[in-house]
């Protein structure tokens, strides 16, 4: 798995969030999770293979808001099950 973190600026409110976050789910299909934070200025998504930088702006870019970084690296999960599932594994 790889966790990408995007930075957005303009998002304002939980509604910015999930246009954002309904934008990547319909042009990656095949991501298993998208989160994002007003707050934060943070976008997380979660997918098998690394998504391309270029679509990533260009996604983000229809929706009118700021692209402003990309970051990809391996997930690892964090919490009671990720160990156990580590123990077990």
């Amino acid at each position: 798995m790889v966790q990408t973190t995007i930075g957005i600026d303009g998002m304002q409110c939980e509604m910015c969030e999930a246009h954002v976050n309904e934008a990547i789910r319909k042009a990656f299909p095949e991501i298993k999770e998208v989160r994002s934070s007003h707050r934060k200025k943070t976008t997380r998504i979660l997918s098998n293979e690394v998504i391309d930088e270029n679509a990533l702006r260009s996604v983000i870019a229809s929706t009118g808001y700021e692209f402003l970084s990309c970051k990809s690296e391996p997930y690892q999960p964090k919490g009671l099950f990720a160990v156990l599932k580590g123990w077990f594994s």
